[in-house]
């Protein structure tokens, strides 16, 4: 079944309910605002049951600036980092902390705080942001910790969104740096001890902006498309220096894992902007499949955040290493993003996707969950009912679960009406049945970018 919904029903749903902290930057307003203060609390209360499997934290990282000099030429992507999380253990939630990722004194002299992404890897907690800044280390109860360059191993940027390859234990990123890397980007592994590996130059023209990448058992994916650095943008005063480009060439490249930069296989696609792949895989024939949340364009006139000139829908890519080209299919129309999938089916071929459903509004800028089969093109969805939407779906695999899509949906969802912030748990196998528990937050939590459930058999609680 393929349910359809309305981007104009979802509006008019909506349309009564009171615009919290209007700004004439809508990057700024809503629940798109920086909340003040770091809280903590204990014993969150809980309607439903929390599966008891559940051990470990819920992590969320986005940008939240503690002061703006001017909204107008605020951009959504700035802003230091602030890192919300949900410790579950025993069937309950035992407590809610958010921290910056920047101890006080780093905030007053100016540093800028990793904002993108949190997770967990060789028994520490990281906050990651693109655009060339290393990691920096969080403790288990989010304290920050400073900058982590891998032991002293990474001399260059990182990226928010590496990929975790389960057989071998590593992390790939693929990672640019304004300003300093001017014709090049790097792909860098980094082993399970947490040390780098493999660090490679990939010359390119014009610094695209390269949000993420994808992996395969024989290939890292370069996303080379048409959003570059504009120095038009930045004489004119805004802080975010990237635009689109509609006469650049948009390509993708396949580095062979074991190769160099001479050994790419560019591929055209037609013009366009990725930010976030759902996964990736290396089919029977020759060919990569990835599935990706595409804009037809992005940053044309909007200097202030991504979604007020397109807003991306779910495709399929097919790259043929032989044509090179890319063959493009849409899987579902509807504007969505932030795709997550069942992480024991990273780099396999995969059935199921889950993304979340994005409304530009002035009240909420996510709804439903999207649950996908791209076997049979069908979805259905999880609606959390008026004025509220669910923020990035990270996907947890039940422990004995075998099904690809067996395993718990974390997300935060915000609602409009009341202002405030829970944390629910959806059974992934009946995605459109009610929520196995929802978990009250102590203050809203912003819509900001991306989370992981980190257990703790991988970073372990000090």
């Amino acid at each position: 079944m393929t349910d359809t919904l309305d981007p104009t029903d979802r509006l008019a749903d909506v349309a009564d309910l009171p615009i919290r902290r209007p700004n004439d930057n809508p990057y700024l307003a809503g629940n798109l605002a920086p909340v003040p203060d770091e809280v903590t609390a204990f014993d969150l209360p809980t309607a439903g049951e929390i599966p008891a499997e559940l051990e470990g934290r819920w992590l969320r990282n986005g940008p939240n600036p503690e002061s703006v000099a001017d909204p107008l030429t605020h951009h959504w992507f700035l802003g230091t980092g602030m890192v919300h999380g949900v410790r579950l253990r025993g069937g309950k939630a035992e407590w809610y902390r958010n921290r910056f990722v920047l101890d006080p004194a780093d905030r007053a002299a100016g540093l800028f705080g990793a904002n993108t992404n949190v997770g967990g890897f060789a028994g520490t907690t990281w906050a990651m942001v693109e655009g060339g800044q290393p990691p920096i280390e969080l403790g288990y109860e989010l304290e920050p910790k400073g900058v982590n360059r891998f032991h002293g191993t990474l001399d260059g940027p990182f990226t928010a969104h590496p990929k975790y390859d389960p057989s071998t234990g590593e992390l790939h990123s693929m990672n640019y740096h304004w300003p300093d890397l001017i014709d090049h980007v790097e792909y860098t592994v980094v082993g399970g001890d947490g040390r780098v590996t493999k660090s490679l130059a990939i010359p390119v023209n014009d610094m695209p902006m390269i949000h993420d990448m994808s992996l395969t058992d024989k290939y890292a994916i370069v996303y080379d498309l048409s959003v570059t650095v504009n120095l038009e943008v930045l004489t004119a005063g805004y802080a975010f220096p990237f635009k689109w480009d509609p006469d650049r060439p948009c390509r993708v490249g396949l580095l062979p894992r074991d190769g160099g930069a001479d050994d790419i296989i560019w591929c055209d696609v037609d013009p366009c902007y990725v930010f976030h792949p759902l996964n990736a895989y290396d089919a029977a024939d020759g060919t990569v499949v990835v599935d990706v949340c595409r804009y037809d364009a992005i940053m044309v006139d909007d200097r202030q955040g991504p979604f007020r000139d397109h807003l991306a829908t779910l495709d399929r890519w097919i790259i043929d290493p032989v044509a090179r080209r890319v063959r493009e299919t849409r899987l579902d129309d509807r504007p969505q993003e932030f795709p997550r999938h069942n992480p024991r089916f990273g780099l396999k071929q995969h059935r199921f996707g889950y993304t979340s459903e994005v409304i530009a509004s002035e009240h909420n800028i996510h709804g439903a969950i999207i649950k996908t089969d791209t076997d049979t093109g069908s979805t259905e969805t999880h609606e959390f009912g008026h004025g509220r939407g669910g923020a990035e779906p990270v996907f947890v695999p039940k422990a004995d679960g075998t099904a690809e899509d067996a395993g718990w949906i974390l997300t935060v969802v915000y609602d409009a009406a009341t202002d405030q912030s829970e944390l629910h748990i959806l059974d992934a196998e009946d995605i459109s049945g009610p929520e196995v528990a929802a978990i009250q937050l102590p203050q809203r939590v912003p819509f900001g970018f991306h989370g992981n459930w980190v257990p703790d058999t991988s970073v372990a609680p000090t």
